[in-house]
């Protein structure tokens, strides 16, 4: 949380008519989601279920092995709520398809056990698709995250909930 981040998918596109999620963290109160709907490369933060924000490509995914890829890069911090705030573009391979501003939420996922998901989401559906919405036509090679990012931690902040809890 409060960082930037990328989410990369090595996949083979066997037809095009290949669809289902790549990725899914969370569920819908709140998460994320990489996924492959009518061709496209979609990304879907749900901030708390409250934004629901969707950044697709322009073009079709081609058929064949790619590195498709979720990218957030952190700008700001929003002052009322502490969500990072910044632009996340997707790839396909190292050619940009797709970007707008977000903003991710200042806590964590999965607090009602949705889980992180790679080829399906099995718990309740991050996006607008009915779960679990699993990979087919093609193939996922692996999922990596790199959250290697500094993050910001508000210590003061810390401290007074600790203190609050007695």
């Amino acid at each position: 949380r409060g960082r930037s981040y990328t989410i990369a998918a090595g996949v083979t596109i066997e037809n095009p008519e290949a669809q289902g999620v790549l990725f899914a963290h969370g569920g819908a109160s709140g998460g994320h989601s990489l996924f492959i709907r009518d061709g496209r490369l979609h990304y879907v933060y749900n901030w708390l279920g409250e934004r629901v924000q969707t950044i697709s490509s322009s073009d079709a995914v081609p058929v064949g092995t790619h590195v498709l890829t979720a990218e957030f890069a952190k700008t700001g911090s929003e002052p009322d709520t502490n969500s990072a705030v910044g632009k996340l573009t997707l790839y396909v391979d190292s050619q940009a398809v797709g970007d707008d501003d977000i903003a991710t939420q200042p806590g964590t996922f999965s607090l009602g056990g949705a889980g992180l998901c790679v080829g399906r989401n099995t718990g309740s559906a991050v996006a607008d698709y009915t779960p679990p919405f699993s990979f087919a036509g093609g193939t996922i090679d692996r999922v990596v995250i790199d959250v290697s990012g500094e993050p910001y931690v508000d210590h003061e902040k810390e401290i007074m909930a600790y203190i609050t809890r007695d």
